[in-house]
């Protein structure tokens, strides 16, 4: 077992509600959290009793970064398990999102889709 586990990741999204529903329908994850924030925005923390998306919406709109791979810092992507992976495809369709890059090598199954604001998800499962 180990000594410790990721309980978040913090994200910055145009609607936190929409990011929040999109990961309510895909993942079955529920609303832990919500309220003001930092530098008066607002947040909603969307998960699992265990770990969770912070989600985050300045005040004011601030222009996305051209690519988070060549920005020192940027967020690549947000990997998440599931078990089947095929039921989750659909609901990612569902959604309106464009499945991509899917592969299957060891260790698991995998695709990645962008959503609303661009945000990388892989959808990745073991069984």
């Amino acid at each position: 077992m180990s000594a410790s586990s990721l309980e978040h990741v913090n994200i910055t999204a145009s609607d936190p509600q929409a990011t929040a529903k999109m990961l309510h329908d895909i993942f079955g994850w529920h609303t832990r959290w919500e309220g003001d924030a930092i530098s008066g925005g607002y947040t909603m923390h969307v998960g699992s009793e265990d770990s969770y998306i912070a989600i985050y919406s300045p005040r004011k709109t601030v222009d996305a970064k051209s690519s988070s791979y060549t920005t020192k810092g940027g967020l690549n992507h947000v990997g998440v398990v599931v078990e089947d992976i095929d039921a989750t495809e659909a609901k990612v369709k569902a959604q309106g999102f464009q499945p991509v890059n899917h592969a299957d090598y060891e260790p698991g199954k995998r695709f990645y889709f962008h959503d609303h604001d661009g945000i990388e998800w892989e959808v990745v499962s073991y069984t």
